[in-house]
């Protein structure tokens, strides 16, 4: 039967119609809103590579939180500037980084945000790679003691969420083995499992002084025109050794590895929609070349009818304030 007893457009008359059968939903709680964390008082400083966000100074950090929870975003993902860089990343592990001061800042002024915390050394080491480097190569089990420091720094602190991002192998064992030891055994694991080499994270490094200073990541990261089948071993083998949830990262270029990660595995699953697919939508918007809340908001929700279960991007709070109008029609 077909057209004209089949006629697809009845369904799309009205707002009213088109939210009754839609499949995609998407709202604030969806959402977390990265945040960065530099050393200092009285720090709120553009960050300009970076439309509309801030490196933040612990004493500052708070006020801003307040506003992402104000908009009912039940999460923010911190990463941490150090004050000085060295070949270890000692600085990641100091109960007084940056991110430690922010997270004691955060949980004390609003204990029902959930804070994670990035877990990687590549912003604190001077060479910029997410690993400690001998012989010009990077030492995957050298590197893995240090990360678990850092998460046990974390959560000392006060973190819900541990997020290790280096993509070391081994790292999940051995950091959920690290907090349980030290009776941090409600602090979760969300795991970067899939996260890719990707050309889409210059504004990110830009912000976060984490540019490798020889050779790329791509002997760690995972390479873009990798098999599906190594991602979804990726995030069994996480899973297997202890992550709550996983993450796909980037998220634009790799919606086929979100679909494939939510048919196959029943843990929470995060995208994470980087900094270079937020400027690219930006950058045009300014240009005028398309609409801004348009392209943000069907960018999202595309990611969600992936089957993300909820996205790290930097248009969360704009997300959050456009959504109450969009659900009201």
């Amino acid at each position: 039967m077909g057209f004209p007893q089949v006629r697809m457009r009845r369904l799309r008359q009205s707002p009213a119609m088109r939210r009754l059968v839609a499949a995609a939903r998407l709202n604030t709680d969806d959402l977390v809103y990265p945040l960065f964390v530099c050393p200092g008082e009285k720090v709120k400083k553009p960050i300009l590579s970076m439309d509309g966000c801030f490196h933040f100074s612990p004493d500052q950090i708070t006020e801003e939180a307040r506003k992402i929870s104000d908009l009912g975003i039940p999460a923010v993902l911190l990463f941490g500037l150090p004050s000085q860089k060295d070949a270890q990343g000692s600085e990641a592990w100091s109960e007084d980084s940056a991110v430690c001061r922010a997270v004691r800042e955060i949980k004390k002024a609003v204990p029902d945000l959930l804070v994670i915390t990035d877990v990687c050394l590549c912003a604190y080491t001077e060479h910029g790679h997410c690993g400690l480097v001998r012989d010009g190569r990077i030492d995957n089990d050298l590197t893995l003691q240090n990360l678990a420091r850092m998460a046990l720094a974390h959560a000392r602190a006060g973190a819900d969420v541990a997020a290790p991002s280096d993509m070391m192998d081994g790292r999940v064992q051995i950091i959920r083995q690290t907090l349980d030891e030290a009776g941090f055994t409600q602090t979760a694991i969300l795991s970067y499992s899939a996260k890719y080499a990707s050309a889409f994270y210059g504004p990110f490094r830009d912000a976060a002084g984490s540019a490798p200073s020889f050779g790329n990541r791509r002997t760690y990261q995972m390479d873009p025109a990798a098999p599906l089948r190594q991602a979804m071993r990726e995030i069994a083998l996480d899973i297997e050794e202890g992550a709550d949830m996983v993450m796909v990262k980037p998220s634009l270029a790799y919606l086929d590895v979100i679909v494939h990660a939510r048919k196959r595995f029943d843990v929470p699953l995060a995208a994470y929609h980087v900094s270079g697919e937020y400027m690219m939508l930006c950058q045009a918007a300014s240009a005028g070349l398309l609409d801004r809340k348009e392209a943000m908001m069907e960018t999202l929700i595309a990611i969600k009818r992936a089957g993300a279960d909820f996205i790290i991007t930097y248009f969360a709070k704009e997300a959050a304030r456009l959504l109450p109008r969009l659900l009201h029609g």
